[in-house]
């Protein structure tokens, strides 16, 4: 699911970060930054703290500042996220069934956001990318 997310933000920014291991790329399957497909690193990447190239993201609850493009991480059991749809249409409201997500772990487009089971969620918007 991440790899999907990854893919989504990188056609929309077309930056990548080539840092080992810290970075987000795509190479090939054996040559990929662990946040390309990871949930938590994916989060990490996108909110660090010091500029450096590729896409940035503020992390917040507010559901009715989710865009398109923006990622909606969830928690389905424990305490790490697990599922990183992207946001393709919302009216604005913040309503989780007013919200409609892709993914690619179980193919989904335009799906509520409230037909899935979760026990949390966090907005991964998407504010640019650096040079």
């Amino acid at each position: 699911c991440t790899n999907f997310a990854s893919q989504c933000i990188f056609a929309g920014t077309g930056r990548m970060n080539y840092t080992p291991t810290f970075g987000w790329y795509y190479i090939s399957s054996g040559q990929k930054a662990p946040a390309w497909t990871g949930v938590e690193y994916l989060k990490n990447f996108l909110v660090r703290d010091m500029p450096s190239p590729g896409p940035v993201a503020e992390v917040t609850k507010e559901l009715s500042i989710a865009k398109p493009g923006d990622v909606i991480q969830l928690l389905f059991t424990g305490d790490v996220f697990q599922h990183s749809p992207v946001v393709v249409c919302t009216d604005g409201s913040g309503d989780p069934s007013r919200i409609w997500v892709a993914a690619h772990s179980n193919d989904a487009d335009c799906r509520p956001l409230d037909t899935y089971v979760y026990q949390n969620y966090r907005v991964l918007h998407i504010l640019g990318y650096y040079d």
